[in-house]
């Protein structure tokens, strides 16, 4: 630890100095060892500098202050002519006991390297504030010890001997409707191009809602993708992981359930984390092309950016949706990846020098990611009724979801979208591994229609994928497991379904019931997409009624499903009619 220094006009004014050690061993608890400095500029007085602290209560600098006092009070011609009556005022008021010394912190980077600043002094700081740099740089605090603090860089250089300045305030992001439809980074600074200004800020960190502050998930948040709303339905409020491999289609599927929320009053922010600016750009292109960016707010803290921008980016897109929450509204927020937010906190951490754990990971990794999950959920009416739904996403290497990082986040999340390498490479898209998907809120958050026509659904794609394991072996099979394979190939060809095609949910109630009904038993397989398509516009043509009650109230009257099994009993008849003529 620095020793302690006083400053005074004069070393021979022992008597004065044995009183500012007396008054600083009574204030501390324990007395100082000076070193003294004489310096004949403060003129009297003294300036004490203890931990990184400063007291200053030199005669110079009040005169200073008094000076400036009495220029902008009688217009300056008239204080700098009377300088002798200004010293003379001066030095009454400091020899007054109530004259408190000023006190200022300050510190001074002792060493930097990638991304981490070590820096003495600063003994006033408290952890997560941000920090001031000479020359413009903003840190984050991380790190407390006797000698100083340990600090990310957030943005900017430093150097070593640079003097750095706490701000009393800790990261925060401005938050509003004006974000909506813009790119912004976790300090909430515009990186599309466009000025921004928004009139208010919140922290990106804040507590997650307490048990009785919330509200239980009952409401269905829609995606468009016929697998997820049927088998695995994902719920206002709900922490839905999405986990596979690379290139297995993740964002994709985060992407659908975005550009899904069009019209149903559900704003979305998507936080992109270590991700390459272009591919920022053509997420952004591809959500403006399909009308759902003027809804989305994008939080990026792009692959260029510091290990400390990535680390704060997802607490921050969450604070932008926390106050679309508190307001009433209902937020969609995907984190785009997980992965890549505990690599970089890892790398953090490691330079930190803080323990690391399994896989080098810190042991508060955990914690990491629970502080920033737990933020999601459906706030009981009383608060407002409003929602956040949470997608996180995470990569695994080579399907190995019993790694670190992976089996963390699952036991968070209230269930998982697990997507697998060999479906993605056979053309299933979305590539989703039923038997290890799953829903924690299951059909609670699920349509009474969708409900009504799902219900067998997920044995039926199992019991397909084990009978198409037995069946490649090629073994005799019977007339049963033959008719079972044939329906299993259709009904996972209806399952597939493009990045751009959405189903609202009449589309999807009828293309399950109308599988069920034996629609497609007839046709081939390679045959079923033009088969779905003109089903769907025969009804909308002809069951148009039918297919809007559907969709204003979520549930599959009696009647309305008698009317949809006679539709489909037409719709064959004039199939094997056209097919006739051909």
């Amino acid at each position: 630890m620095a020793r302690p220094i006083l400053i005074v006009a004069s070393r021979d004014d022992r008597d004065g100095i044995a009183a500012v050690t007396a008054g600083f061993r009574d204030k501390l608890g324990e007395e100082p060892d000076f070193d003294v400095i004489e310096d004949g500029k403060i003129t009297g007085g003294f300036i004490a500098i203890i931990n990184g602290r400063v007291y200053d209560a030199s005669f110079s600098s009040r005169l200073h202050e008094l000076s400036e006092s009495l220029t902008s009070d009688a217009g300056g011609g008239e204080a700098a002519s009377s300088f002798a009556t200004v010293g003379a005022l001066l030095k009454q008021r400091a020899m007054k006991a109530s004259a408190p010394a000023r006190v200022y912190n300050y510190g001074e980077v002792t060493s930097f390297a990638d991304g981490i600043v070590h820096i003495s002094g600063l003994s006033g700081c408290k952890y997560g504030e941000l920090l001031d740099f000479d020359g413009g740089a903003i840190g984050l605090t991380l790190d407390l010890h006797i000698d100083g603090v340990g600090a990310a860089l957030l943005d900017g250089t430093v150097s070593t001997a640079s003097v750095v300045h706490p701000t009393g305030r800790v990261a925060e992001i401005g938050v509003g409707t004006e974000l909506l439809g813009r790119i912004v980074d976790p300090l909430g600074r515009p990186i599309d191009g466009r000025p921004l200004k928004t009139n208010r800020t919140r922290p990106v960190e804040s507590p997650a809602p307490t048990i009785m502050q919330r509200a239980a998930v009952d409401t269905p948040l829609e995606t468009g993708i016929l697998a997820i709303d049927s088998m695995i339905p994902i719920g206002r409020g709900q922490r839905e992981l999405i986990i596979g491999d690379r290139q297995t289609g993740k964002t994709s599927i985060a992407l659908q359930a975005i550009m899904n929320q069009r019209g149903k009053g559900v704003l979305c922010v998507y936080c992109a984390i270590g991700q390459k600016a272009s591919t920022v750009s053509e997420l952004a292109r591809m959500l403006k092309g399909n009308d759902a960016l003027q809804n989305t707010v994008i939080v990026a803290a792009n692959g260029s950016a510091t290990a400390a921008m990535q680390y704060i980016a997802p607490y921050a897109a969450c604070a932008v949706a926390e106050e679309f929450m508190h307001s009433g509204r209902d937020v969609l927020i995907v984190y785009d990846d997980l992965s890549k937010h505990a690599v970089a906190y890892r790398q953090m951490s490691l330079l930190l020098r803080r323990p690391s754990g399994r896989e080098a990971y810190p042991g508060d990794v955990f914690y990491l990611h629970s502080r920033l999950l737990e933020r999601a959920a459906r706030l009981a009416p009383e608060l407002g009724g409003g929602s956040i739904t949470a997608l996180p996403i995470v990569e695994t290497m080579a399907g190995d979801i019993s790694a670190y990082i992976p089996t963390n986040v699952i036991s968070i999340t209230d269930g998982q979208i697990y997507l697998e390498s060999e479906l993605f490479n056979a053309g299933t898209r979305p590539a989703v591994n039923v038997g290890l998907s799953v829903s924690r809120v299951g059909r609670a958050a699920q349509h009474k229609a969708m409900r009504a026509v799902s219900g067998s659904l997920r044995l039926e794609v199992a019991q397909y994928r084990d009978m198409a394991v037995f069946a490649q072996f090629g073994a005799d099979i019977d007339s049963t497991t033959a008719d079972m394979l044939s329906n299993g190939e259709r009904l996972m060809e209806l399952l597939r379904q493009p990045v751009e095609q959405l189903h609202p949910l009449s589309e999807q109630v009828c293309i399950l019931l109308a599988s069920t009904n034996g629609v497609f038993k007839s046709c081939a397989r390679r045959d079923v997409d033009a088969t779905e398509a003109r089903l769907l516009k025969y009804l909308r043509e002809n069951a148009a009624y039918i297919m809007q009650s559907i969709d204003s109230t979520g549930a599959l009257a009696d009647f309305d499903r008698t009317d949809l099994e006679r539709h489909f009993e037409r719709f064959l008849a004039e199939e094997e009619r056209i097919n006739g003529k051909h």
